[in-house]
């Protein structure tokens, strides 16, 4: 499936490509497609291609001399495009501990939705969900594919202080926190692995398209992965697909 694409200058060296604004998982493959075609495309020209959900910006080395011209030939390059995906993704499990002391709004959401705590946390770890976006903190992952019974709006007031690990639900998306930091979305669980280390050659493990599945885990062994992580002996599982 093509879609209807905008293309319009951002800056003098960059370029915004834009799909309709929707959260959709064949597009989501569209805008994967596109970015590993323009990846290869510009071997010989050094460029910094950054996709969200439903945009790929082009950022040049230089000033784009002719911008007509440069779109006229993005727009060939997506033309010629084969629908099919050649990108390899990854299914990651994730383990998460949904005990109270780190799902510090069960009780919120258990009261806001009429469902039980364990009700709540089987349908939040039953799903597959989908990396569609990578940002607002590096390595912050926002998932699609939440059970719909599990919708909460984003906080009026944010908590000054969500803990690094943190799993969160914010509108139709849930996510986990990468890093200490300021946080709208309600939090009802924590991981203990790292979502992003600059020691590590890929910071991030998952990229988006890959797929997230939670493991529920408990408090013990939340800590002992948590010693795992401190003598690097723990990796997150995954499978290719």
């Amino acid at each position: 499936m093509k879609y209807n694409l905008k293309y319009r200058q951002f800056n003098e060296r960059s370029i915004l490509i834009e799909w309709p604004s929707i959260i959709d998982e064949n597009m989501l493959q569209d805008i994967q497609n596109f970015k590993n075609v323009l990846f290869n495309n510009y071997i010989k020209l050094k460029v910094d291609i950054i996709s969200t959900y439903n945009s790929i910006l082009i950022n040049y080395m230089s000033t784009i001399e002719d911008i007509y011209d440069e779109i006229i030939h993005l727009k060939t390059i997506y033309s010629g495009i084969e629908s099919r995906s050649s990108i390899k993704f990854k299914l990651w499990e994730v383990p998460v501990c949904y005990d109270d002391e780190f799902g510090i709004d069960l009780e919120i959401l258990s009261i806001t939705k009429s469902l039980s705590k364990p009700e709540i946390i089987q349908r939040h770890s039953q799903q597959i969900y989908t990396v569609f976006f990578i940002g607002f903190l590096p390595g912050f992952l926002y998932l699609g594919g939440l059970h719909e019974s599990l919708y909460l709006d984003r906080k009026k007031s944010p908590n000054l202080d969500i803990k690094k690990g943190a799993v969160g639900i914010g509108g139709n998306q849930t996510g986990i926190y990468p890093q200490n930091s300021p946080g709208g979305w309600h939090i009802i669980g924590n991981s203990p692995i790292n979502f992003f280390d600059l020691k590590n050659e890929k910071p991030c493990f998952a990229k988006a398209g890959d797929k997230i599945k939670f493991q529920p885990i408990s408090k013990d062994e939340h800590f002992l992965i948590l010693k795992d992580i401190e003598s690097n002996s723990y990796k997150p599982k995954c499978i290719s697909i």
